[in-house]
């Protein structure tokens, strides 16, 4: 019997082209960026989590190749006061939307990115495991852009014709009380509306 993902993305397959979406676990339609921050998921791990996170370099400023930057490893921590505290941080995120909706891939989704940290969905520990991470160019609390909205209805989709995904949730929510991200900025509602995902794969209370 088909799992209620298979179900929801039929309808969307005849939206994928006939070129493959996917290849290794890397999104065709992103531009690639590798970052050396990664490792393996365990073996016969499902990859069945997204978790959403809100990042912009420095706080509150959009644009420019900051972000990019520090999931290479790369950032000039001269460049800006805020920096300082980020030497020698090793972090990535598999994807980042930027806030005109341009898409980046740093790590494989068929590998474990370094985004969630000390984390736990529905009893289970250390989320990289399982989850793949999207970064969303924003503020923790600020609104996010249509055009941010319009690549995650491509996107989530497409993650859920290769993975067998079975929730999405916020940084916030694996994570409460260390992480704010990304915020009551974030519109919850609509997308579960505009996906058409059960309202069981959302985080408690996001959807009322």
């Amino acid at each position: 019997m088909p799992t209620w993902v298979q179900v929801m993305t039929r309808v969307t397959e005849a939206n994928v082209p006939h070129a493959p979406l996917w290849d290794a676990g890397w999104y065709r339609p992103a531009q690639h960026h590798p970052s050396p921050n990664f490792g393996p998921r365990p073996n016969s791990t499902a990859v069945d989590l997204v978790v959403l996170h809100s990042i912009s370099l420095p706080p509150g400023v959009y644009g420019g190749n900051a972000v990019h930057q520090l999931f290479s490893n790369q950032l000039d921590a001269t460049a800006h006061p805020y920096y300082a505290q980020l030497v020698g941080l090793q972090v990535s995120a598999h994807f980042f939307i930027q806030r005109d909706g341009s898409l980046s891939q740093f790590v494989s989704c068929d590998d474990r990115a370094w985004h969630a940290g000390r984390s736990s969905h529905q009893g289970r520990e250390n989320c990289n495991d399982f989850s793949v991470g999207i970064e969303l160019e924003g503020l923790e609390g600020d609104p996010f852009e249509s055009a941010q909205y319009r690549c995650l209805l491509t996107l989530l989709p497409a993650l859920a014709l290769r993975y067998p995904i079975a929730a999405i949730a916020g940084h916030e929510h694996i994570a409460p009380g260390r992480k704010a991200d990304p915020g009551a900025g974030l519109q919850w509602q609509w997308l579960q509306a505009h996906l058409g995902w059960a309202p069981r794969c959302f985080p408690e209370g996001v959807l009322t």
